[in-house]
């Protein structure tokens, strides 16, 4: 597999310009608007989790790339097709089960690849457990003929501070 798009966007990470919205010491953070490419890229983000959230595997799948690398729970899928055969599922229950809401976001695009980078609450019930996870989430994109894709995903929560 070709791991030179995904160094290329590590990098555009940690050299990159944040774009956050400018928050009050004390208030809880808002999702910033994202410009250019980088909404563009976000909307791709957004599509991806409304199809979960409604159940639609063949339209979550549409926003993958076929090389998609999936980081969750310290497990890695290595392919749009093994997390479709692995996590999807799950992931798609999960989704319906409990909603999300994005607190702040921030990303960057430059030429054919993007990072949206998205901090949340999630807030449910799910197998007769109640669920208040703070989120964080990367998703890095490339661009291709038919539009944005998504190439790689890194989920991970934690309980709330008291």
């Amino acid at each position: 597999m070709n791991r030179i798009p995904l160094l290329t966007a590590i990098c555009l990470l940690a050299i990159a310009p944040p774009v956050m919205a400018d928050t009050p010491k004390g208030a809880p953070p808002a999702a910033a608007p994202l410009m250019g490419a980088a909404a563009d890229a976000a909307k791709v983000v957004d599509g991806f989790k409304a199809a979960m959230s409604a159940g639609d595997a063949a339209a979550a799948l549409s926003f993958l790339a076929d090389d998609t690398v999936v980081y969750e729970v310290g497990h890695v899928e290595h392919s749009k097709a093994q997390f479709a055969s692995e996590h999807l599922e799950a992931d798609i229950e999960f989704s319906k089960a409990v909603k999300g809401v994005v607190t702040r976001r921030t990303g960057h695009a430059s030429g054919d690849l993007a990072w949206v980078a998205s901090e949340g609450r999630t807030n449910g019930r799910f197998k007769d457990r109640d669920i208040d996870r703070i989120t964080t989430e990367t998703m890095v994109l490339r661009r291709d003929p038919q539009g944005w894709r998504i190439v790689h995903i890194h989920w991970s929560s934690r309980a709330p501070t008291p």
